[in-house]
């Protein structure tokens, strides 16, 4: 595991991110890619942020899901400290659980849905990036993707984001609730959106390396505060 946060004028915020990455997958070359939602191709710095990465070869990542929530409320109580509360002001304190409250939630989300898709064998690194900007918090969260999963995800994000968000958790629900055999709930992204106003994108790329390709994602997502 790698942590980077804020340092100095001549870092930034991909640059670390990228420098995650590089230590494991050596010589690459990314290209064709493509966005759904409303992603920022090119994210402007930020003063304050803390990016997080999981190197595939130290614990294997099944391992990692019981860290997930840990991960998660380090980041939320890391994001906190920039909205102080006051014991004699109860809409500060109610703000800034709120805002904890949100962050917990998405960052264990995206954490889980990127160890969960992760192609193990691509030897990429899995990141995760929170950073603040003044009027709202930006998450980010890179993985590889497995092979036979890209074209289902890409066809869920097609819907996803070309249908009304309630009416598709609404709707999600109710075949949950009829499929007494369901795995895989897909209300992640859904309940992020509907109850947290959050707005989501994605960036699919795919890396050439030496032996192999791979196909990159970045989720993120911008939650105002």
């Amino acid at each position: 595991m790698s942590f980077f946060g804020r340092n100095a004028q001549n870092s930034s915020y991909w640059r670390q991110l990228a420098s995650i990455r590089q230590r494991t997958s050596g010589n690459r070359q990314e290209n064709m890619a493509q966005i759904f939602g409303e992603f920022i191709d090119n994210l402007p710095e930020s003063p304050e942020y803390l990016v997080i990465g999981f190197s595939p070869s130290s614990v294997p990542l099944k391992q990692r899901w019981r860290n997930n929530s840990l991960s998660a409320d380090f980041l939320a109580d890391y994001i906190t400290t920039f909205f102080p509360s006051s014991e004699e002001n109860d809409e500060s304190k109610a703000r800034q659980l709120d805002i904890k409250g949100a962050v917990n939630y998405i960052a264990n989300e995206l954490l889980e849905n990127a160890m969960k898709f992760n192609d193990e064998n691509s030897g990429e690194t899995i990141g995760i990036g929170i950073h603040l900007r003044s009027d709202r918090i930006v998450f980010t969260a890179s993985n590889s993707v497995k092979p036979d999963c890209i074209e289902e995800f890409k066809a869920y994000l097609e819907r996803l984001t070309n249908s009304e968000p309630q009416e598709m958790y609404i709707h999600q629900l109710e075949q949950n609730a009829a499929d007494d055999n369901c795995t895989a709930s897909r209300l992640g992204y859904l309940t992020t959106i509907v109850d947290y106003e959050a707005k989501l994108g994605w960036k699919f790329e795919t890396v050439r390396g030496e032996e192999s390709t791979v196909v990159m994602v970045t989720t993120m997502v911008q939650l105002a505060v």
